[in-house]
């Protein structure tokens, strides 16, 4: 069974980009644009990791972080910011994001990333 990677991002050009990055590893994707999409995801399909974006338009990156973990206390989480805001990448450590990455982002260490925390238990 092929494990699940949800790209949660209003940028479409960064969700496409991660999605056929993320085929091609061999995982089967989900894209959400928002948080209550994000949500739906989450729940309907239980993916084993998010990239999350932190600033979304409507319910942001905390607020869905923290939805997810009511979800699924396990969900295995990576932000994705292009702010430099640590205290905000501070807290989404704190909700057991396991790590984060400055956009822009190089392709290959997202794809390291995933292979990495894809297999590995949530800490908290």
């Amino acid at each position: 069974m092929k494990e699940k990677v949800l790209v949660v991002d209003d940028q479409f050009g960064i969700r496409i980009l991660l999605n056929e990055v993320l085929q091609k590893e061999g995982y089967e994707t989900y894209q959400a644009a928002n948080g209550v999409q994000a949500l739906d995801i989450v729940t309907k399909n239980s993916p084993d990791l998010v990239l999350l974006d932190m600033k979304i338009p409507g319910m942001d990156g905390i607020e869905i972080l923290k939805r997810m973990k009511v979800i699924n206390k396990d969900i295995r989480v990576i932000i994705m910011t292009a702010y430099g805001e640590l205290d905000m990448i501070q807290e989404a450590k704190d909700l057991g994001a396991l790590t984060h990455f400055a956009k822009p982002f190089d392709i290959d260490d997202i794809r390291a990333a995933v292979k990495k925390y894809i297999h590995i238990s949530n800490p908290l």
